[in-house]
C-alpha cells in the first residue's frame, strides 16, 4: 500500500535532466534499516527482484517479460501487479491467500520494502516477486493483456492543482493498464482523500475501457470481504472513510 511521499506518475521531460522523464516517488529511505532488515534486503530481494533495467524513460521498454519465467513455472491463477505496496501487508495477503496467482508488487521505499520481504520470508511464499523502482518500467516491460488484477491503493493526492500532473491515477497510467489488463480483470483502487476522490472517479470509472462496478453507495464505501486492512490504514485513516473503487476491464 502507498504511502503519501511514493506515488509515481508521469512527467514531463522539464521535470528533470533533459530527455528524462523524473520519477515522482518520494525519498528511497527512512530510518536505517535494522541489521535483520538489511539482511533479508540483501539476500532476499535479488531473488525476487523483478529483472527490468529503469531506461531513461519509464514508459518505454524494449524486452517484455516471460511471466512464466520470472516466476519460475506458469502460474494458474494468473499474474496480479500492485502499484506502491508500502509494507507490503496487503500484497502478502493476497499472496497467502491466493498461491495459484503470481504477484508482482512495485515499491522504491527501501524501508517498506524490507519490510515486505520480512513478511514473504517467513509465510515462505514463492508466488511474489519485487521491483524496487518506478513501477512504471515494470508496466512499460509487461506483455500485453498479461494482468488478472491490478491494485492502486491509497496513492499520494497531490492535492494542489498545480500537482495534478504528478498523480497515479491519471489517463497516461491508465490507458498502460487498458492495454496490461485482459478483458474481464479487475483494477482495483482506494483513496481516503476527499479532494483526490472526484479526481480518481474522473479518471477511472469514466474511462472507456474500464466498467465501475458499483450499482449503490455501499459498493464503494465498504471493503469487500478480499480486501484485507492494513497497518497504514488503522493509522493513518482515523476518523477517514475510506472509498474502494473496483474496475472490470472492458
Amino acid at each position: 500500500m502507498t504511502t503519501r511521499s511514493q506515488t509515481l506518475a508521469p512527467a514531463t521531460a522539464g521535470d528533470g535532466a533533459p530527455g528524462r522523464i523524473r520519477t515522482l516517488y518520494g525519498r528511497r529511505q527512512g530510518k536505517k534499516l535494522r541489521a535483520g532488515q538489511q539482511g533479508v534486503l540483501d539476500t532476499l530481494l535479488p531473488r525476487l527482484r523483478v529483472p527490468v533495467v529503469p531506461s531513461l524513460d519509464p514508459r518505454e521498454h524494449a524486452s517484455p517479460l516471460d511471466l512464466a519465467a520470472l516466476f519460475g513455472r506458469p502460474m494458474p491463477g494468473g499474474y496480479w501487479l500492485e502499484v506502491g505496496f508500502g509494507s507490503g501487508e496487503h500484497l502478502v495477503w493476497q499472496a497467502e491467500h491466493h498461491r495459484e496467482v503470481g504477484l508482482i508488487g512495485c515499491e522504491p521505499y527501501v524501508n517498506g520494502m524490507a519490510k515486505c520481504l520480512a513478511q514473504i520470508a517467513r509465510a515462505g511464499l514463492d508466488n511474489v516477486r519485487l521491483f524496487d523502482d518506478d513501477a512504471r518500467f515494470v508496466m512499460a516491460a509487461l506483455p500485453p493483456g498479461s494482468l488478472d488484477r491490478a491494485f492502486v491503493l491509497f496513492p499520494d493526492p497531490w492535492p494542489k492543482a498545480r500537482h495534478q500532473k504528478r498523480r497515479f491515477v491519471c489517463r497516461d497510467t491508465l490507458d498502460r493498464l487498458a492495454i496490461l489488463l485482459r478483458p474481464g480483470a479487475e483494477l482495483r483502487l482506494a483513496t481516503d482523500d476527499p479532494v483526490h476522490l472526484p479526481w480518481m472517479v474522473e479518471q477511472a470509472c469514466r474511462h472507456p475501457a474500464f466498467v465501475w462496478l458499483a450499482e449503490a453507495p455501499a459498493d464503494w464505501r465498504q471493503r469487500p470481504a478480499d480486501w484485507p486492512p492494513t497497518r497504514y490504514e488503522q493509522k493513518m485513516l482515523a476518523g477517514r472513510r475510506p472509498t474502494f473503487l473496483r474496475l472490470r476491464r472492458r
